[in-house]
């Protein structure tokens, strides 16, 4: 271990990369003492949000961490008021208890700088009532004279106190020394299994955790009907068996709602939106969620064209469904009005769903799993010859100018998202629109790219 702990960290784990077996650390202790900054720095990533305002993070986030070649997992969770009724903190101190629960060690994070408080001291008091070992991270030691006066928080009872600046890796290593030394040395199986990532999105208050709920089956994300109870992307991985008996294994990413500009208020809301777009940038497939009651929006299309543009596979699902009044044409209809609101995403499979009840959320999975198999796939170049002959050597493609052009070849150049590469007899001008788009639709017919988008690019005869 360096002496210098100013750039320690934890090392970050592939998360493709399925980590079975592993013991569990507990981030805990009241609002805005560093918990969040804390976890990124153990799991060497920045997957919480951070920022100076109390009560950020409400949901429980998970994280794998490595130190001296062991391995944990990590759990971040909201601050902690025992006391407060209100409907957020509540179910924010219940989702600390179930993190709480899982934990083989808790470290407890208080504020150096402040000292002891009366809310500190409470939470002292419900952890000695849990007979598990407690590691105190006094934080935002960054002098020498914090750092002794650290030594206060021996007075709650418990065995070690590491004064740390989670912001600057200060005293980090020592932590992680103490860590692994009291965590069990249970087999960490790892498999190369593929994770299918898949980022939930929509507007404020559509329903987005109560899918991730019926999806596990349990209460893993708050749900509440205040809009922008979610912040923090909060990943949850779980496995479900496809038509053919195959194990899917999915981690599901729930993103704050998405509001328009200007209508954030707020440091906390701006980064979470800037965070959820930067989980969609994480994400293979994107399950859009559309409020049936309250109908389509622009917003909504607003929303899916992050996905779009960033070339993930999209799956629509109309939540609440089970709360319209229908008749023998509303499915018709509704998906009239999403084609005509969202016309780039004509590619993209529509569901009607109730999060609440359940009703057909049994097979999102599987269009989640088939929407990840098209995205990776990639085309043998024997039958993409056979696909030019057919579709590509006949008509002439045209340029916005009007002027005939001759398409030579095509050819894959990538997937995720299947890109395909056309090379003509042109030496500058770009093809008319309208042959892409006839080329999409027929690579899509012919290779059944459910979900996907498909890009086409344009190389020019060299001069």
């Amino acid at each position: 271990m360096s002496d210098d702990y100013s750039t320690e960290t934890a090392a970050p784990v592939n998360a493709t990369e399925f980590i079975a077996g592993l013991p569990v650390v507990a981030i805990i202790g009241r609002p805005n003492v560093g918990k969040s900054t804390l976890f990124n720095r153990l799991v060497g990533a920045r997957r919480s949000i951070v920022g100076d305002l109390p009560g950020i993070t409400r949901d429980r986030i998970y994280g794998e961490a490595e130190w001296q070649d062991r391995m944990f997992r990590v759990i971040d969770t909201g601050g902690i008021v025992p006391d407060d009724e209100a409907l957020i903190p509540a179910n924010i101190f219940k989702q600390a208890q179930e993190a709480i629960a899982e934990a083989s060690l808790l470290i407890f994070v208080v504020d150096a700088r402040e000292g002891v408080t009366p809310l500190d001291e409470e939470i002292a008091t419900l952890l000695r009532t849990l007979h598990k070992p407690v590691f105190i991270a006094a934080n935002k030691a960054e002098s020498n004279k914090v750092t002794d006066e650290a030594g206060e928080f021996f007075q709650f009872g418990f065995d070690e106190v590491f004064p740390v600046s989670a912001e600057h890796g200060t005293g980090i290593g020592d932590l992680l020394d103490g860590v692994i030394e009291i965590l069990p040395t249970a087999e960490a199986q790892s498999t190369k299994q593929t994770e299918i990532n898949v980022a939930i999105i929509g507007r404020p208050n559509v329903g987005k955790s109560s899918l991730i709920n019926k999806l596990l089956g349990k209460e893993r994300v708050i749900v509440s009907p205040i809009p922008g109870t979610t912040r923090d992307a909060v990943d949850s991985v779980f496995e479900v068996k496809d038509e053919h008996g195959e194990m899917i294994r999915l981690r599901v990413i729930d993103t704050a709602g998405i509001r328009r500009k200007g209508k954030t208020e707020g440091i906390a809301e701006k980064l979470s939106m800037v965070m959820a777009r930067k989980h969609i940038e994480r994400a293979d497939v994107v399950l859009m969620l559309i409020d049936a009651i309250e109908g389509v929006t622009a917003l909504d299309a607003n929303i899916a064209g992050y996905a779009h543009e960033a070339g993930r596979s999209v799956i629509l699902v109309v939540n609440k469904w089970d709360a319209v009044e229908k008749d023998t044409y509303s499915v018709y209809e509704y998906e009239k009005k999403i084609r005509d609101t969202m016309k780039f995403l004509d590619y993209a499979p529509i569901i009607f769903i109730s999060a609440l009840s359940g009703q057909r959320v049994v097979k999102l999975p599987e269009l989640i799993a088939k929407a990840n198999q098209a995205r990776n796939l990639r085309v043998p170049t024997a039958q993409l010859n056979e696909f030019f002959a057919e579709h590509l050597e006949q008509p002439k493609a045209t340029t916005p100018s009007g002027s005939a052009v001759k398409v030579k070849y095509l050819t894959q150049s990538n997937i995720r998202p299947p890109t395909f590469v056309l090379f003509t007899s042109s030496t500058k001008t770009k093809l008319h629109f309208s042959y892409e788009r006839y080329l999409i639709n027929r690579l899509r017919e012919t290779f059944d790219f459910f979900a996907t988008p498909i890009r086409v690019l344009n190389r020019n005869r060299k001069r």
